[in-house]
């Protein structure tokens, strides 16, 4: 243990040049060559060796600045530890070093406890609204729908946040979860069901991060099962509205007689079978005419993957039409654009054109289900081909890892029939290519 120093006093510790002064039970107060002096406290553990611990910055003379030199103007450092202050820390120090602890070990553990502490309380303090948007800003960018994200957003906060969105993640319960599902349980079922499906991510995301422990609330095998009826039992499945296949050189002729951008986007759509996103999103650089080739990039596909499109003659037919209608050379300039200059038609662009031809009862979706209905009832083309054509994930990873070709041209060849079987000629001077079209 550090023998008893002479003592400092305070005047003393105002005046003292630079050097190392001890004032007994291990504290000292050390001054630099530059004037700045402060506090240490000096021990050698049990076993140890001698070690350091700062105690603050000790007092400057009220007319001198730190280096010694008369003070001008500025304030006094009323941050400095005065003498009695610093004899009052080192004392504990002192008590602690003689009961076997080491005062920098018990420092440094104290701090880690303190800085926990402050962690649980910010997790504590985190409410599922705020876990939620922090979910969706750190996930949206993989999402490449748009409208898939605003959906995100929009169910959370009608239905989810009135109930739970102040509620500490840590703390939320199947109660809460409940009186968010219930109010639309029965009377939005499709909505309701993502709604749950969104809570249990953004839960299962919360204690991923250590910020909730235990089951999920929101789950819904053996547990908001037994608690809600299920989705297929409350409302039926409602499907895009299709038009039955028998009726579409009829529709396609009355198509015909519309005018504008839209009408072209839904003659498009409908003989590339193509999602309506992926028409209303195309630029005029995914096309390859001399090719007959449309490319939709992974991030504009729901599966994430690029996707390969034949563009049958009467496809290339509606593509010259609307490129007379293009003013911008760019790459990235819509092939279908809109009002708004460099922007492609609006999401109910094609709705609004089925309604203008009193064809409420449809939808443009719905024209994919009209495809795959034909190409099941009247061809014989492999299931695998036409749901290709779709973009849909055909097998499973296993399957998909050994197939490589995306059977392009025996899809091109199924096109040219659906393009026939709309009331157009659909055939290329391919010589390659031999139709499978079933004779019926």
């Amino acid at each position: 243990m550090p023998r008893r120093a002479a003592g400092l006093t305070a005047a003393k510790v105002l005046s003292a040049k630079p050097g190392r002064y001890g004032d007994g039970d291990g504290l000292y107060l050390v001054v630099r060559d530059n004037g700045t002096r402060f506090w240490v406290f000096r021990f050698t553990p049990k076993g140890g060796k001698l070690r350091e611990m700062g105690l603050g910055r000790a007092p400057v003379g009220k007319e001198t600045n730190a280096d010694g030199t008369p003070r001008e103007k500025g304030p006094i450092d009323r941050n400095a530890v005065s003498l009695a202050d610093a004899r009052e820390k080192a004392s504990i120090l002192y008590r602690m070093l003689r009961d076997g602890i080491d005062p920098l070990a018990q420092r440094d553990a104290d701090e880690a406890a303190k800085k926990a502490a402050a962690q649980e309380a910010a997790i504590k303090a985190t409410t599922f609204r705020t876990a939620a948007l922090d979910h969706i800003k750190l996930h949206q960018a993989t999402w490449g729908n748009p409208k898939h994200r605003q959906q995100w957003i929009n169910t959370l906060e009608t239905y989810a946040f009135p109930h739970l969105g102040d509620v500490p993640i840590s703390a939320v319960a199947t109660a809460h979860v409940l009186a968010a599902l219930q109010p639309i349980w029965t009377t939005k079922p499709e909505t309701a069901s993502r709604l749950r499906g969104r809570i249990e991510v953004v839960l299962d995301a919360a204690k991923a991060k250590g910020m909730r422990s235990g089951d999920n609330p929101a789950a819904w095998r053996g547990h908001l099962a037994l608690a809600l009826p299920a989705r297929a039992k409350v409302a039926k499945v409602a499907h895009h509205a299709a038009l039955p296949w028998q009726d579409m050189a009829a529709f396609m002729k009355a198509l015909d007689g519309q005018a504008g951008v839209a009408a072209l986007a839904l003659k498009f759509a409908i003989l590339t079978a193509a999602r309506t996103g992926e028409v209303l999103g195309a630029t005029w650089g995914e096309m390859d005419l001399a090719a007959g080739v449309w490319i939709v990039p992974e991030g504009r596909m729901k599966a994430g993957r690029e996707h390969r499109v034949p563009l049958s003659e009467p496809v290339l037919e509606v593509l010259e039409a609307v490129a007379k209608l293009r003013t911008s050379a760019a790459p990235d300039a819509p092939v279908f654009p809109g009002a708004v200059a460099n922007k492609g038609l609006s999401n109910m662009a094609m709705l609004t054109l089925l309604r203008r031809m009193k064809r409420d009862d449809l939808t443009a979706h719905g024209f994919r289900s009209s495809f795959r209905d034909w190409a099941a009832e009247t061809t014989a083309y492999p299931g695998e081909v036409v749901e290709m054509a779709l973009a849909h994930v055909v097998g499973d990873k296993t399957e998909a890892a050994y197939r490589r070709g995306d059977l392009f041209e025996k899809r091109r060849t199924l096109m040219a029939d659906w393009a026939d079987h709309c009331g157009r000629s659909g055939r290329r001077d391919t010589p390659n290519v031999t139709a499978l079209r079933a004779e019926i």
